[in-house]
């Protein structure tokens, strides 16, 4: 039996051959491509997407810990949320071309479901998984740790020197006694592409930021106050 090609390229791109084509080919199926075939006995991937998921976590776990021994809990569960969030999913999905193999319903392909993070989300953790049932947990291992790597080290930089609300917050109960009090004033754009515009209020400062997400336009807010407010 020959192998697709689309298949063999992903292959590469993940740096993993399969032996059980079929779990590959589960992991790419979404349900709403499944739905429309009622005379054939196939999965879609939301199975594989929740096994996934627990690799994902586990994964990043250890390598968080392994690689960052003197960062405590919070921080590393920090770390792993930021690592593992829909965004980031999706984007290293992009990134190896899923999107383009991912079986979708006519619905689903009307309605961009290609782009859809959700979408693109789910499938990498089902690729996950069924990596992790057609070899073991070293191959899953190895394949996070490829794709994630340099995600690891960014978050890891940017955790060490970013993080402005907790510092907001130290610098402010210290000296103000107040804590931040951040509203979102907007939202603009579609639903899997939003932009968030915060308003942060802390003693007689306010500023704004804007973000692709709440947090990360919370961040921003706290910097611009960070510059304005004396340690």
């Amino acid at each position: 039996m020959s192998r697709n090609k689309s298949h063999t390229i992903l292959e590469e791109k993940l740096a993993y051959r399969f032996d059980q084509q079929g779990l590959l080919e589960e992991a790419l199926r979404h349900s709403s491509y499944v739905n429309e075939q009622p005379d054939r006995k196939i999965r879609d991937n939301e199975r594989l997407e929740f096994l996934g998921d627990a690799v994902l976590n586990l994964v990043i776990g250890h390598i968080l810990m392994d690689r960052y021994p003197h960062l405590e809990e919070g921080e590393l569960s920090r770390m792993r949320a930021t690592l593992v969030n829909e965004s980031r999913l999706a984007g290293i999905s992009r990134q190896v071309g899923l999107g383009d193999l991912i079986y979708l319903g006519k619905g689903e392909l009307q309605t961009k479901g290609r782009q859809k993070k959700s979408i693109l989300a789910d499938t990498l953790e089902a690729v996950i998984a069924a990596v992790y049932l057609d070899g073991d947990f070293t191959a899953a291992f190895r394949l996070v740790d490829h794709l994630f790597a340099s995600h690891v080290e960014t978050v890891a930089t940017k955790s060490a020197s970013q993080d402005f609300k907790s510092r907001l917050q130290e610098v402010a109960q210290v000296s103000r006694k107040e804590m931040p009090v951040y509203r979102i004033v907007d939202e603009t754009g579609p639903d899997h592409d939003k932009t968030f515009r915060v308003q942060l209020k802390v003693h007689t400062i306010t500023t704004e930021g804007e973000g692709k997400s709440k947090k990360a336009a919370e961040q921003e807010a706290a910097r611009k106050a960070l510059e304005i407010l004396p340690p």
